[in-house]
């Protein structure tokens, strides 16, 4: 478009005008103005959102500043961003051992087929581990893994290793591995699903489509499984039981969420870990606001109370608990814990966002 001046300039032999046109000028010149440089300025910028970050409040006291000293228990491979080193299961055995499986994770290839490792590692005092058995992604195989979950069956004393990933090319499933007298037995090709996605053929009917990141234990008599569900890209949480760990059920119906997508977890919000306290259990949760930038990955850690692992009252509604204290640019993640009771303690396995974006495994102490 060209502006009203410029037309003038290309015609100086046209006829003079009176005054009163003239001075209609200027207000063409702001028009011209508005429309070619300020309207689409203003458009970018609200195509462009500005987008909050993880934050905690003032409401927890001191509990937040108990989860700033912190032991490393493992780095990724690589130091590098993108390359994590986390999804922490921990158990310690009826001699005191402790043991973790965990998922490596590279940075390489497609968002969901990163995950080349589950790997186990041993402890005596349950802060220095080595490695002790690893399983490949090539040796199930699966095209990659996440979180694993590892226990040992109160009635027999053999070791349980879950996983979760693509099964054959499909969606993703809840797999369990064949168990072990010791983690370092455990053997990649027994893997096979336990819990997947229910057939379906109505389009109208909604249904989860993919399980993954189990957490799984005895409680009540039964075997307990919660986990990631994600339905229509939408992760929430979903709740199991089996009396042998085998063949699970859901409780309630198939697609009822344990915890409803609100507050600051209105774009996810799924189970973590839970803690027995003798009366009921703390019920671990992490989450996304949708107003985080990449809340896939920008997720933090809240608390939440079950009588009997049916119902969940939130205990941090507002704000989360926990976010990454050694935060990267874009990223303040504090996810996929485990909580455990150790003597006086209560001890937090978790993966958590370094400063250069790799994630690290590291250990919280709190005494009770």
């Amino acid at each position: 478009m060209m502006c009203p001046e410029a037309r003038m300039m290309q015609n100086p032999d046209q006829p003079h005008r009176p005054a009163a046109k003239r001075k209609r000028q200027p207000v063409l010149l702001l028009v011209w103005l508005l429309t070619e440089a300020l309207v689409p300025a203003v458009l970018e910028a609200q195509e462009a959102p500005a987008f909050r970050v993880p934050a905690v409040t003032g409401d927890f006291g001191e509990v937040p500043g108990k989860f700033e000293q912190y032991d490393v228990i493992l780095d990724p491979d690589k130091d590098e961003p993108d390359w994590w080193a986390g999804a922490p299961s921990v158990v310690r055995d009826r001699n005191g051992i402790f043991w973790l499986a965990c998922r490596m994770r590279t940075a390489e290839g497609p968002r969901g087929r990163r995950g080349y490792e589950i790997r186990i590692l041993r402890s005596e005092d349950g802060r220095k581990f080595r490695k002790v058995h690893s399983i490949p992604r090539e040796a199930v195989p699966i095209p990659g893994f996440e979180r694993p979950c590892l226990l040992q069956d109160p009635a027999s004393g053999r070791f349980r290793l879950y996983g979760c990933g693509p099964w054959k090319e499909g969606p993703w499933s809840i797999l369990r591995f064949d168990d072990a007298a010791e983690p370092t037995a455990f053997v990649p090709s027994s893997a096979r699903p336990v819990i997947q996605p229910a057939a379906v053929k109505d389009p109208q009917v909604p249904r989860v489509e993919g399980y993954k990141d189990p957490v799984v234990f005895v409680a009540e008599g039964v075997y307990h499984c919660f986990v990631i569900g994600s339905m229509r890209n939408i992760e929430r949480t979903y709740h199991f039981t089996s009396v042998d760990g085998e063949k699970f059920e859901p409780v309630g119906h198939p697609n009822e969420s344990m915890m409803s997508l609100s507050g600051w977890h209105d774009f996810f919000v799924r189970p973590a870990s839970v803690l027995p306290l003798g009366i009921g259990y703390l019920f671990v949760y992490e989450g996304s606001s949708a107003a985080w930038k990449d809340p896939v990955y920008q997720i933090a850690t809240g608390l939440g109370y079950s009588f009997d692992l049916r119902k969940v009252v939130d205990l941090t509604p507002h704000s989360p608990l926990l976010i990454s204290t050694t935060p990267s640019r874009d990223f303040r993640t504090w996810r996929y814990s485990h909580w455990m009771h150790v003597g006086d303690e209560v001890w937090v396995y978790a993966e958590v966002e370094k400063p250069n974006g790799a994630h690290q495994i590291r250990l919280f102490r709190v005494r009770r």
